[in-house]
């Protein structure tokens, strides 16, 4: 006791809180966080940005099995190295190992294993559960697993046999189209596994290392055995006596050869405990870019875990050697940086990147190059990437708001920002009649316009054009071209900027006066008839929302939406009626339409910023308050913790944010709105050497902030810039 106290005056003195150093902040993290309800968030072993996500895949596979595990199951088929963390869509789930003993199915029903929850422990980077064996006279396997960053290592007890499953995977739509194995030595196996999902092309290799010599090995066709090879191999490895047996496997996206590299160079030994403590490290350093403070255990925990689920992508996409499977399907190098995938862009641009900016900016070099080389590959920046592949799911053109942040924000040096402005430009108008553009640049083969030559032609994607969704399109899109038009400002060329902003202003022509929301138009300009019309209801115009939800997306000009609705008093009428509004969502309603008060929806993404809105009409007491219960009401520390779908860090990016008093709104240019900080302090790297600290004082729990000073000043403004933020100081929240 007396060593402690010491260490924490110590702490004090330095600076630090003594809480932050009496705890290892890997403490507050619960990986089953999110595992239940619709939260789809990955559970295994892992270090932050990682390639591998070593864990279970279950043997469900529906909507909530995304991830590959739900807390209402624990029917395990096998442990792989690839999984989505809170998506909406399910892939992944490649190169399963399964730890067998005796006569073994090979189909997804017979590798089926009972994973009692109460044998489980899930901490950062490790992940341990317990196989249970049917038979009375059968032996329990205990599975353990950590990782590197390319690798995933296993601890398998009372194990001599382990199935290497090339067929099943997370999702049952994901179809092996070639897979190999070949088997170079006494105790590894090499091979490939192509197949078709969600990403349509997805290629990965494998190396696959036991601790003990191979005895036999034999192969087996799968269930579809349409794909060009086997689909199994149940590997012998004798009898081990007390000794575990290890398990390393390696993945690469481009070749067995760099599969092995990885594994040489990431994990040449043996020693578990090292390596899970390893992982651990590299999670505490990671966490350690926020160092805060809650008045309560639980807020500690929600904040931790969201840390810890935004830092699992994007992720890295490329081998030691800085090789990396291109979107033009050839294999590439990178120089001095790392190629990364799984890019949920619809969703993490509103949050997780606004969030990146500010304690990642060591990564903004990996997002700028890779986006950069997914441009140069395919012609457009990245909507939905995945394994080297655009998926297009969901609409917009999000990437091009993430790299207006970053370069609004000063966070690429190395590429000329006009080779970054030539990306943006190309991917949101590519038909590029009135901007600046290379002379002789062609539209790459089979280059997907969706609907962008009809924005162009009428200023919005009209109902009967061929397109579904056309209000949800149209708004994303205005979004892309006002954050393209701030880039256009900022280089100079004014009549780009200029018409890119007349552009994104179009979203007035949607608001439809006779209702007061948002609604599809026409190729002449006409609505659709106003007949059974219900704001709550959605239609085929919307994308996982409906009216109420797509009339505020409009967060590149809320001071022309609050005068297009009628001005202030209106406009706060208007929010205060979102509140209230009945929720009946209709029989169409999209099951992400969750985390609901009233019609504001908080389970899916289109509707983050609007709790901020009122500060824009001079109710800031009304963010204040609603931030505050969105906090309390829609995030916990149980496996429901999360109202909707983690969206590879999206959601957990909101609490971060909010917790620390802060919001961008805007989606570039580094405008943060003030919430309501939940944090005692909270402090995190600023340019220099410096820091910037969040402090509360006073109850946060009143939810309303009397007063918010900066480096001492009372601010006037509901708001404090990225410059201000990287310049270092305090910000108090008085409450």
């Amino acid at each position: 006791m007396e060593i402690r106290k010491y260490i924490c005056a110590a702490l004090a003195v330095c600076g630090i809180p003594a809480a932050v150093g009496a705890q290892r902040l890997t403490d507050y993290v619960d990986p089953t966080i999110g595992t239940g309800d619709h939260g789809h968030v990955f559970i295994g072993a892992n270090v932050p940005f990682g390639m591998v996500q070593a864990g279970p895949n279950q043997v469900q596979s529906g909507w909530d099995w995304c991830s590959g595990y739900h807390e209402s199951s624990d029917s395990v088929i096998g442990f792989s190295q690839l999984h989505l963390s809170g998506t909406g869509c399910a892939d992944l789930g490649d190169v399963a190992i399964l730890p067998v003993n005796g006569a073994v199915d090979c189909s997804r029903q017979g590798l089926v294993r009972i994973c009692p929850h109460d044998t489980e422990e899930a901490r950062a980077g490790y992940y341990a559960v317990t196989l249970k064996d049917a038979k009375p006279s059968g032996k329990d396997i205990r599975c353990e697993m950590t990782a590197t960053k390319r690798v995933g290592m296993y601890r398998f007890s009372d194990t001599r046999s382990v199935v290497i499953d090339l067929e099943n995977t997370v999702s049952t739509w994901d179809k092996t189209t070639e897979c190999r194995f070949s088997q170079i030595d006494g105790n590894t196996i090499v091979g490939f596994r192509n197949s078709a999902g969600w990403a349509n092309d997805q290629r990965l290799s494998y190396a696959i290392t036991f601790s003990r010599p191979i005895v036999s090995v034999e192969y087996r066709e799968g269930v579809r055995p349409s794909a060009k090879g086997m689909q199994y191999a149940v590997v012998d490895l004798g009898e081990g006596g007390s000794e575990p047996l290890m398990v390393k496997v390696a993945i690469s996206p481009t070749t067995e050869a760099n599969a092995l590299l990885n594994m040489r160079e990431e994990l040449p030994g043996w020693d578990f405990e090292a390596v899970r403590r390893q992982a651990g490290e590299s999670w505490e350093k990671e966490l350690g870019r926020v160092r805060a403070t809650f008045p309560t255990e639980r807020e500690s925990r929600i904040f931790y875990t969201a840390m810890f689920h935004f830092m699992v992508a994007p992720q890295l996409w490329c081998d030691v050697n800085g090789d990396y499977m291109g979107a033009d399907g050839r294999i590439h190098r990178n120089a001095d940086y790392n190629h990364l995938t799984t890019w949920s862009l619809w969703d993490t641009y509103r949050s997780a990147h606004p969030l990146a900016t500010l304690i990642l900016r060591d990564r903004s070099r990996d997002y700028a190059h890779t986006m950069l080389d997914i441009f140069n590959q395919s012609g457009e920046l990245p909507v939905w990437h995945l394994m080297s592949c655009e998926t297009y799911c969901m609409v917009g053109e999000p990437g091009v708001s993430v790299l207006a942040d970053l370069i609004m924000k000063d966070q690429v040096n190395d590429i000329p920002d006009e080779t970054l402005y030539r990306a943006i430009t190309a991917s949101i108008l590519p038909t590029c009649m009135e901007l600046s553009r290379p002379d002789g640049y062609v539209l790459p083969h089979g280059y997907d316009l969706r609907g962008k030559e009809q924005l162009l032609r009428y200023g919005y994607l009209p109902f009967d054009g061929g397109s579904s969704e056309t209000v949800a399109k149209s708004m994303e899109y205005y979004i892309a071209l006002w954050s393209a038009s701030q880039v256009a400002g900022r280089l100079g060329h004014r009549a780009d900027s200029m018409r890119l902003h007349d552009l994104s202003m179009n979203y007035r022509r949607l608001y439809d006066k006779r209702v007061g929301f948002m609604r599809a138009l026409d190729k002449s300009g006409n609505f659709r008839t106003t007949d059974g019309f219900n704001p709550g209801h959605q239609t085929k115009d919307y994308t996982e929302g409906n009216p109420w939800h797509y009339t505020f997306l409009v967060p590149h000009d809320v001071e022309g939406l609050v005068e297009l609705i009628g001005g202030r008093a209106a406009f706060e009428k208007k929010l205060d009626d979102l509140l209230s509004a009945d929720q009946d969502l209709g029989a169409d309603a999209n099951p992400d339409i969750t985390g609901l008060i009233g019609q504001y929806c908080h389970g899916n993404e289109p509707s983050h910023h609007v709790p901020y809105m009122y500060n824009y009409i001079g109710r800031p007491e009304k963010t204040q308050r609603l931030v505050r219960q969105v906090m309390d009401e829609l995030y916990d520390d149980r496996p429901a913790g999360l109202c909707g779908n983690e969206d590879v860090g999206q959601m957990s990016a909101w609490y971060i944010l909010s917790a620390l008093g802060l919001y961008q709104v805007e989606p570039c240019g580094g405008i943060y709105q003030l919430g309501c900080p939940i944090v005692r302090e909270a402090t995190l790297a600023a340019d220099g050497g410096k820091t910037f600290t969040v402090r509360t004082k006073g109850k946060t729990t009143k939810g309303r902030v009397r007063r918010f000073l900066l480096n001492g000043k009372e601010l006037d403004r509901t708001y404090i810039t990225y410059n201000e933020i990287m310049a270092g100081g305090e910000l108090l929240a008085e409450f």
